[in-house]
């Protein structure tokens, strides 16, 4: 099946079918986007996807829309909009298409539909409202930044709903691929982290090759005698703890206290490190010169961290 048209709704445009095109233009680049409600445009075809217009869902005639009754439903009974459905069927070719490795697609794709996705199923469905990102928030939201590339009601510009719609595509489409870039990051970050587990044996310090995420992998290998990870940056190295939890910033054991907010000579004097230059105040990153001066730093934070 050769698909031809990515068809989706003309008029004010939402994040839902945004994100929908992103995914299918990737997998079916010649294809042209038609936006419109004409019946000729949304009726089934072998060379056309249909989304979030169509009134159906139906994955075989290639339609994926949600406004009807019963709407779809996830598993666990919650809503989905197009972008669910369209990820549902076509998120894990998207993947790999992204290049991501075969065996972090289904993991990635979970994840991804977990964080990403179906916050859009649920704003878009009203099952979510933007305002409980908070008062400040609730405008930053990404449905919300999107919409707001609309143009507004009183432009007399034929052409502008569709090079509003594109300009949004655009961006879109950098938010998706940076969160895929991220998570299939994190993915590679995992198996270095775990290597690195096996060779620091009972040490309480981990040291990496270079800064990456790590406490997701921590906590996978169940590595709780870590206390401290230090890793090189571009012209120095640098010592940070290990968060308790994803969501807070409690760490397994703070740098000493007497080293919080100094800086060169300062520290050197309070550390009694040659080469220690910056201990952050809220003890959780401090910075030397050379690997010696950070392992002699984290032998020195691992012992107070010990200390009755």
């Amino acid at each position: 099946m050769t698909i031809s048209f990515l068809v989706t709704h003309s008029g004010g445009f939402h994040a839902d079918e945004l994100l929908s095109t992103v995914i299918l233009a990737r997998l079916f680049p010649d294809a042209r986007l038609v936006r419109s409600r004409d019946a000729a445009w949304i009726t089934p075809a072998p060379d056309r996807l249909i989304y979030d217009v169509g009134r159906a869902y139906d994955a075989q005639a290639g339609v994926f829309d949600h406004h009807q009754r019963p709407a779809p439903l996830r598993e666990d009974g919650r809503p989905l909009s197009s972008f669910g459905l369209v990820w549902r069927h076509f998120g894990r070719g998207y993947l790999r298409a992204l290049a991501v490795p075969e065996p972090d697609v289904e993991a990635i794709h979970a994840d991804f539909d977990a964080g990403f996705v179906l916050p859009i199923d649920l704003m878009d469905n009203g099952a979510l409202d933007p305002s409980t990102a908070g008062p400040l928030l609730a405008d930053l939201t990404l449905p919300m930044l999107l919409e707001s590339l609309k143009p507004v009601f009183d432009d007399p510009d034929p052409q502008a709903e569709s090079q509003a719609f594109a300009h949004a595509q655009a961006i879109a489409q950098a938010f998706i691929e940076a969160s895929i870039r991220r998570k299939a990051a994190k993915a590679r970050a995992e198996a270095v982290v775990l290597r690195a587990i096996v060779d620091a044996g009972t040490a309480r310090v981990l040291e990496l090759p270079q800064g990456m995420p790590f406490r997701a992998a921590i906590e996978k290998a169940g590595a709780d005698h870590l206390l401290f990870v230090i890793h090189p940056r571009e012209r120095d190295w640098a010592l940070t703890g290990i968060r308790k939890a994803e969501d807070g910033f409690a760490q397994r054991a703070d740098l000493p206290e007497a080293w919080a907010g100094l800086t060169d000579a300062a520290l050197e004097a309070a550390s009694g490190v040659p080469g220690a230059r910056f201990c952050h105040n809220g003890r959780f990153i401090a910075v030397a010169e050379t690997r010696e001066a950070i392992l002699e730093m984290a032998r020195i934070a691992v012992r107070e961290a010990e200390a009755p």
